[in-house]
């Protein structure tokens, strides 16, 4: 089973990495990726807090909510980030970025 998503779909905007780095991928985080990062794990510690039923288990609730959300929030993140490197979600900013920077990959 072939996992790649490049080999059955055609990217629509310019490609700017065709395989991108993990570094190179968290480097190109933008203002919103981290938003929605932080606002994942912020409603992740909330709804894990709500429902921890007992006193003693509101704490524990949290925390396994918020470690969760950050994960989450994280691959989400990286999701956007890496499909804009790739060309599969709009990327103005990154093609006027590296071109600007001279990297033509």
């Amino acid at each position: 089973m072939n996992t790649d998503i490049t080999a059955s779909a055609k990217p629509e905007y310019p490609v700017v990495e065709r395989n991108p780095p993990f570094t190179k991928v968290v480097g190109n985080f933008n203002t919103l990726d981290y938003l929605r990062f932080v606002t994942i794990t912020g409603v992740s510690v909330t709804v894990g807090y709500l429902s921890g039923i007992k006193p003693g288990l509101k704490g524990p609730s949290m925390v396994t909510g918020g470690l969760i959300g950050l994960m989450g929030g994280f691959m989400y993140a990286y999701q956007n980030s890496a499909g804009r490197l790739m060309g599969f979600f709009p990327n103005e900013g990154e093609v006027a970025h590296y071109q600007k920077r001279g990297f033509n990959n």
